[in-house]
């Protein structure tokens, strides 16, 4: 028995088989699902490129040696989805699922297989890096820590007028708008929006091709499709119910742990900042007992200058007081002795006068001094009245942190209580949250067309191409698929006929 070695490269893993010469490709496929744990099956296939260098869907009924595969030493494939859902959160199952489907349309669109106008360009850009790295931080994801990461098409980039940080400052701001979604929430906001695209789930092909291989292809490809058209509007059996209800409470479970999360976040957030504000406050009254200790000093200074002061202005008034009296006893002995000879009477005159000078000068000094006291002591006053003020002022605000810290410490228990005893008691509301998309999406619709504003300025329309053209003739008109879809569905045949051949 002949064994071949088979390569199997998914969006995110590369797969090696040994297969024998009979192997089927439904064996092979069925061995690479299990392998990658996948249960809708449905959506996918097995592509190899032919010896003629067209992309073919590896047929599940033939045997892998009997279809048009190259003869290499290894035959490689790759597992991608072949056929797409109508609407992502509603049809898709399982995360793996929802993983290849998110990488395989993200690399469509990055590599322009899959028309992305600008501004929606940004937003999904956004959301894949919500998916890949969470939620936004300034604090670790500085400017520039994007750069190893593909974030636009080529096409869009070459567009405008923009260097790379400026890319990377607009897809940041949306991407702060994405906090607390989680990686498979962000996953399922890129799909819903890409989705929307016109080129979404089509396969290009020629469509009058002269190789009948080509026709069967395309066959294939439109029964494949009406296949799943028909799954969807049937209901579901046993094993898809099991797996979506499997699929609710495992994402209900992450939900809830999210919501858990962000709670505690939250609550950590909140505690940190009356951490801060505390801090903040011990600070700033840390800096007024400064102040009034400084301002303490200087009280205590000027109370010893004028203590000082005082005790100088005593001894100058004795002093005064003895000159006075030196000098009234030299008055009283000019006036009782008059048989004293005229040089006794001039020397005692000249004493007198000297004594009168310098009693003048001691009464100047004792009046300045005076007057330095009087200022002290108002100094004084003053002080002690502001230092009065200031310990009222502390006591009182002093009281005031008290009770703010005994009621932020009360709410900082009634928050643990909450996390810890009624976590899960907060089941969130389906109809909130419906009401909440919706009001979103308004909102997402105003930022889009802002972003288009913005990029107007800054568009190089030579570099326009003509799905960029085609595209925005479509927007001035109103137009999209699904109102295509309903034009060419309206009515009875032979208007559905001209319908598309006119398109």
């Amino acid at each position: 028995m002949v064994i071949i070695n088979v390569r199997v490269t998914t969006m995110d893993a590369e797969l090696e088989f040994a297969i024998q010469s009979s192997t089927t490709g439904k064996q092979l496929f069925d061995q690479v699902v299990k392998t990658v744990g996948l249960r809708e099956i449905w959506y996918f296939g097995l592509q190899y490129t032919d010896t003629k260098g067209f992309l073919t869907w590896l047929k599940l009924n033939k045997k892998v040696t009997a279809q048009d595969v190259k003869k290499e030493q290894t035959l490689l494939f790759k597992f991608r989805a072949k056929f797409y859902p109508e609407d992502v959160q509603e049809e898709i199952i399982q995360d793996i699922t929802l993983r290849l489907f998110y990488l395989q349309v993200k690399d469509a669109v990055l590599s322009d297989e899959i028309y992305c106008p600008p501004e929606t360009s940004v937003l999904l850009a956004s959301f894949a890096m919500q998916a890949k790295y969470g939620d936004y931080n300034p604090e670790s994801h500085k400017p520039g820590c994007l750069t190893s990461d593909r974030l636009l098409p080529q096409r869009v980039i070459g567009q405008f007028k923009l260097s790379p940080e400026e890319w990377e400052k607009r897809i940041m701001v949306w991407w702060a708008d994405h906090k607390n979604t989680n990686r498979e929430q962000a996953m399922v906001e890129y799909l819903k929006i890409a989705q929307d695209l016109e080129m979404y789930g089509v396969n290009d092909f020629v469509f009058y091709a002269p190789r009948l291989r080509i026709n069967k292809r395309i066959l294939a490809l439109c029964m494949g499709n009406h296949e799943l058209y028909m799954r969807r509007r049937k209901p579901d059996t046993i094993e898809v119910q099991q797996m979506k209800q499997q699929a609710k409470e495992e994402r209900m479970q992450r939900q809830l742990e999210q919501e858990r999360l962000t709670k505690e976040m939250t609550a950590r957030e909140a505690a940190e900042q009356k951490q801060k504000e505390y801090e903040e406050r011990m600070e700033k009254m840390r800096e007024e007992m400064e102040r009034a200790q400084r301002e303490l000093l200087h009280a205590q200074d000027t109370i010893r200058r004028l203590e000082q002061q005082l005790a100088e202005l005593q001894i100058a008034k004795e002093q005064l007081e003895s000159k006075e009296d030196e000098l009234r006893r030299l008055n009283e002995q000019l006036r009782s002795e008059r048989e004293m000879s005229s040089e006794e009477r001039e020397r005692l005159e000249q004493e007198v006068r000297r004594r009168e000078q310098q009693v003048a000068e001691m009464r100047e000094q004792v009046d300045m001094k005076t007057q330095e006291t009087e200022r002290l002591q108002r100094e004084v006053e003053e002080a002690r009245a502001v230092q009065e003020r200031e310990s009222s002022r502390q006591m009182n605000t002093f009281s005031v942190k008290e009770v703010d810290l005994d009621e932020n410490a009360s709410e900082n228990g009634q928050v643990a209580t909450e996390l810890t005893a009624r976590g899960d008691e907060n089941v969130p509301q389906r109809e909130l949250e419906r009401i909440t998309a919706a009001e979103q999406n308004l909102s997402l619709k105003h930022k889009l067309d802002a972003l288009t504003a913005d990029l107007e300025a800054v568009k190089d329309k030579q570099q326009l191409t003509e799905y960029d053209l085609l595209h925005m003739e479509n927007k001035r008109a109103g137009r999209d698929k699904y109102k295509t879809l309903r034009q060419i569905r309206g009515g009875n045949t032979k208007r559905r006929i001209d319908q598309y051949e006119n398109m």
